[in-house]
This record gives C-alpha cells, sequence and structure tokens, in this order.
C-alpha cells in the first residue's frame, strides 16, 4: 500500500490552459485554474503558461490555496544546439523551481522533436537519433544532473511522444548511457501506451530511477483513428486521446503496486491535455482525485 506520507498529489495545468495550443482554455485564467486544482483536492501542481514568474506573487497565490509547485518542464536541445544554450536556459529554470521548492526538473529533449508540429503524423514521422547525437544526448544530461545536484535537485527525463525518447527500448538506452546518481526518469502512464509499449514492463525495470509520475489516461479508440488518419500529436490532442485517470483505458491498480512495493516517496500529477470546452478541467479534476482516492487510497 502507498504511503500517504510519502505522496504528494499534484495536477497539471495544461487542462486548464494549453501551452501548445493557447486558444484552447484561453477563457480561464491563472487564479481559477489554481482555486479549482485545490477545490477538486491536490495539494501542488506544475506550471503553466499564465503562471506568473514572479516568485513572490506565485508563492502568495498558491500559499492562501494549500498549493506546492511539483516541477515544471524543461525543453532541452542537447543534440541540435550548442550546449552552452541549454545548460543558460537551464539554470535559470532550476533557480526559478528551487525558489518555489521544488525538488525535481523535468527535461524532455526537443531537438528534432514533432510533438509541436500541427500538421506531422505522430506516428509515421517519428525522429531517432544517431549514434552522435545520442552521445550528445547522455553527457549533456549528465551535465544537467550535475547544476540540479548543486541545489539537491534532480533532473526527471520525460520520454514523449513524437520525441527520440519515446519507445521502451529508447528508455533503457538513456537508462543505460546516463550517470544513474544524476538522470533519473518521469514515468507516464499515458505516453507509453499511447506509442505502443508495456507501460508495466518499463515501470517493472526502471522503478529505482523514477522520481516523478505522471498519472495520463488515454482512450484507445482515439488513438487508434490518430493512426488511421495520419493525425499529429496536437491534433490527437483536439481529438481526444487523453484523459484522466479513471476516465480511459488504462488500470492504474497495477501501476500503485509496483510503486508502492519500491516505496516510491515523491509526486504523483495527474495530467491531461484536453480541449477545455469539451473536457470541463474542474470536472475532470474531481473525477482524477475520486479515482486516484478509490484505488490508491490516497
Amino acid at each position: 500500500m502507498l504511503n500517504i506520507n510519502d505522496i504528494h498529489l499534484g495536477i497539471a495545468p495544461i487542462a486548464w490552459t494549453n501551452d501548445d495550443m493557447p486558444d484552447l482554455g484561453k477563457e480561464n485564467t491563472f487564479e481559477q485554474c489554481i482555486s479549482e486544482m485545490a477545490l477538486a483536492g491536490f495539494t501542488g501542481c506544475e506550471v503553466g503558461n499564465k503562471y506568473p514568474r514572479n516568485t513572490e506573487i506565485l508563492s502568495k497565490a498558491l500559499k492562501i490555496r494549500g498549493l506546492k509547485i511539483a516541477s515544471a518542464w524543461f525543453s532541452s536541445f542537447l543534440t541540435t544546439k550548442p550546449l552552452q544554450e541549454t545548460i543558460d536556459a537551464f539554470i535559470e529554470h532550476r533557480d526559478f523551481l528551487y525558489a518555489m521548492g521544488a525538488k525535481v526538473v523535468v527535461v524532455s529533449e526537443q531537438g528534432h522533436s514533432i510533438q509541436g508540429q500541427i500538421k506531422t503524423p505522430i506516428f509515421a514521422k517519428k525522429p531517432y537519433f544517431t549514434e552522435a547525437e545520442w552521445a550528445k544526448l547522455a553527457s549533456g544530461l549528465n551535465k544537467l544532473g550535475e547544476l540540479a545536484k548543486e541545489k539537491d535537485m534532480k533532473v526527471v527525463y520525460h520520454h514523449h511522444m513524437g520525441t527520440g525518447i519515446q519507445t521502451a527500448a529508447e528508455i533503457d538506452k538513456l537508462m543505460e548511457i546516463t550517470d544513474p546518481t544524476l538522470v533519473y526518469l518521469l514515468f507516464d502512464s499515458g505516453h507509453l501506451v499511447y506509442s505502443g509499449e508495456n507501460h508495466l514492463n518499463v515501470l517493472r525495470k526502471h522503478v529505482d530511477r523514477i522520481k516523478h509520475v505522471h498519472l495520463k489516461d488515454i482512450r484507445t479508440e482515439k488513438v487508434q483513428e490518430v493512426k488511421e488518419k495520419q493525425l499529429s500529436f496536437l491534433e490527437g490532442v483536439r481529438l481526444g486521446t487523453f484523459t484522466v485517470p479513471g476516465d480511459g483505458t488504462i488500470d492504474f491498480v497495477p501501476i500503485f503496486e509496483i510503486l508502492a512495493k519500491a516505496k516510491y516517496q515523491g509526486w504523483f500529477v495527474v495530467e491531461a491535455e484536453q480541449d477545455p470546452s469539451k473536457a470541463n478541467p474542474f470536472e475532470y479534476a474531481q473525477k482524477a482525485r475520486c479515482y486516484i482516492k478509490k484505488t490508491a487510497n490516497l
């Protein structure tokens, strides 16, 4: 059984306002977003595009609602741009998160990524790294891990649809060629199942490296439609490929059991980018919270 003292429950603001497609949820304010998160029973969140970057203003807004910052996405370009560019941007990002009390930095390599390209088929055009790019990625991530360690923080790598680290084999390789004391893993159930992988095998194999968890569900019939129609990742989001735990086809009970056995400590962050006009964010946040209470007793 998961220990409630070891787990923090958060939710991502992308259900309220979408960073990649700002028209989705443009009507939802920052204050509405964090108020509904708290009202739904969550104690933390990640950072969205409407969040103030002034740490004093942000801290006050969160504190009065009983919320903390779990982490925030960082795009690295270690395979395609000079290393120093990523390092400079990472330090600024790290320092912001450190000031907000976060312990992990979510990193995803965006070199060659197609996840933000509105018309590029997500399955047919998936990028692959050359051996030289793998080497750049590994050394670069190790460096980011060192920089995070300076602040007693951890880099957690986010495998993601439409990137060079999407499949189980690619995750295996990344874990093999990076320093296990510097580079950790973010486990995202939705992205693995979307990709066609056995998410439980990945979880079991790398559970000791997993230091951050995104709880994301999928609608299998929508993913199949994305495949058949050769749609992009973002077109899939609009279609409704993702949803919250308990509303899709993933059974989260085995996920919770594996993490409990490994004595996982850290954040569970519900993340499901949807069209807020079709999937009311507050309603779906409540749905996710009830499901987690029922299945994980948290």
